[in-house]
Parts: C-alpha cells; sequence; structure tokens
C-alpha cells in the first residue's frame, strides 16, 4: 500500500512526440560538452542541460554555428522541480528525447567527518538521485516507441568502496547497479541503456572535487575526455551494458573485485588521504 507522501508525488510526463533530441545533462564542460559535440557530428538535435547558462549557450552557439540543433537549458537538476522543468522546456519547444545522456555529478575528496553534510548529500542528490528521476521521465515514451536510451556516466570509482572520497563512490556504485538493472529489464524492448565507467579524465572535475592534492589523482594519466566521449557513445550506439574506455578503466573494473577488501581499503584510503 503507498504512502500518503509516495501518493502525493506528482507524475513526470515528458512528451512521446515531437523532433527527436539528445538531451545531455552537465554539458557545460567536460565529459558532457565533448558528448554533445560528438552528437552534434551526426547530426542530431541536441538539448544542452547544466546550472550554468553561460556556457551552455556558449557551446549552443557552437553547435548551431557548425550547422547543428542545440538548446541550451539551464536547471539546477538537485531541484525536485528540475525534471519536470525539463518535460516543459522539450513541449515547449515541440521535441521529445530520444536519448538521455546523465552526465551531471560532482565529488569531495576528504574524510566524511570533516566534510559538509549538505555538500556530501548533494552528491548522492545529483549524481544518483536526480539521474534515476531523469530516466523516469525519459524512459516511458521510449519504451512506447520502442527506440531510444539512456547512457549513464559512471566512473570505475562505481566499481570499489573509495575512503576519502566516500559519498562519490557510493553515488557512483549506486548509478552502475541501476543501469546494469535497467539494461536487464529493457531487453527485446528496442531501448537501450548503458553506463560509461571511466577513470579520471582531464576536466574540471578534479579541481571542484579538490582532487589535485590527492596522491592517487597524481599517479594515475588521466584520460582526454573528447576520446571518453566518443568510445562512450560508440559503446551506447552498440548496446553494451558497460562501457570501460580504456586499458586503466579496464584494469580496475576486473582487478578490484578479486582483491581482499581487508586489503584494498587502507590502499585506497592511504592513496585517497589529502
Amino acid at each position: 500500500m503507498a504512502s500518503k507522501d509516495s501518493a502525493s508525488l506528482p507524475t513526470i510526463a515528458w512528451p512521446r512526440e515531437g523532433r527527436p533530441v539528445v538531451v545531455v545533462t552537465g554539458a557545460s564542460s567536460g565529459i558532457g560538452a565533448e558528448m554533445a559535440r560528438v552528437v552534434a557530428r551526426e547530426g542530431r538535435g541536441l538539448v544542452l542541460v547544466a546550472r550554468s547558462a553561460a556556457p551552455l549557450d556558449a557551446l549552443a552557439s557552437e553547435i548551431a554555428a557548425a550547422g547543428g540543433e542545440a538548446h541550451a537549458v539551464p536547471l539546477d537538476l538537485t531541484d525536485p522541480a528540475a525534471v519536470a522543468a525539463l518535460g516543459t522546456a522539450l513541449a515547449e519547444r515541440g521535441l521529445t528525447c530520444e536519448v538521455l545522456v546523465n552526465n551531471a555529478g560532482y565529488g569531495l575528496v576528504g574524510p566524511v567527518a570533516g566534510l559538509d553534510p549538505k555538500g556530501l548529500l548533494g552528491i548522492l542528490d545529483l549524481n544518483l538521485r536526480a539521474a534515476a528521476a531523469l530516466a523516469l521521465a525519459a524512459l516511458p515514451p521510449m519504451l512506447a516507441r520502442r527506440g531510444g536510451g539512456v547512457l549513464n556516466v559512471a566512473s570505475v570509482a562505481g566499481f570499489l568502496p573509495g575512503p576519502g572520497m566516500a559519498f562519490y563512490y557510493a553515488s557512483k556504485a549506486g548509478l552502475r547497479s541501476l543501469s546494469e538493472a535497467l539494461w536487464a529489464e529493457a531487453v527485446g524492448t528496442g531501448v537501450t541503456v548503458s553506463c560509461l565507467c571511466p577513470g579520471p579524465v582531464r576536466t574540471p572535475f578534479l579541481d571542484r572535487a579538490g582532487a589535485r592534492q590527492v596522491r592517487l589523482f597524481r599517479m594515475l594519466p588521466k584520460a582526454d575526455p573528447r576520446r571518453v566521449a566518443e568510445r562512450g557513445w560508440r559503446g551506447f550506439r552498440r548496446g553494451r551494458r558497460i562501457i570501460l574506455p580504456d586499458a586503466g578503466a579496464l584494469l580496475t573494473a576486473w582487478g578490484a573485485p578479486l582483491v581482499p577488501r581487508a586489503l584494498l581499503l587502507p590502499v585506497v584510503w592511504r592513496l585517497q588521504r589529502p
């Protein structure tokens, strides 16, 4: 029996008809911006979503100057009303979401006792709750049309616990798990659900997270965001469940489950301690 609170939640209905577009969240920089450029090269229309309007407008203008179609929709996805607002923006423009790229996210470095609880909970809110809410809105029209899909951008961090970035690792583990479950549910429906799991990438994420001073991120090579985006999109187009874009990501994803947690946890904590 549904609770009073759950029964009062609004139903988010995104438009089922309209010009098909690819919706990319976190499109203001990094993997999201590069993913938008990769998609635009195929001649697909785009809706670019992020909190900051200026970089979205600049990217939309860049894509339009090259002959593409891109709509900038600045939204704070941690706002519970953002998913409905994005659906309204699609409807007003006569668009329907053919592919959703869930890329928005952030992390924070440090032991949880020394970090702002609001910031930590915000990681779960943006990286996992907002991504899940967007997928819930996007999938029903896709399933009705028997086409389209969702590409969730997680991380190799989702394959192991991460003391020093505990909430970020947890959010990416949750997103990976959700993606794999949705992939299984979508088999035979014409809808694709994939999860891109890169390692460290040369993006503003590391600076915002405070990760530049962390030994682990100083040691590991940083992937090129354009290459990660290209391999992610190609993997999604091929219907891959998990996309590991380079050798480092492959090694981490395959090797981490084989290492006993009693050994792995103190090593990760030592490498990620600021």
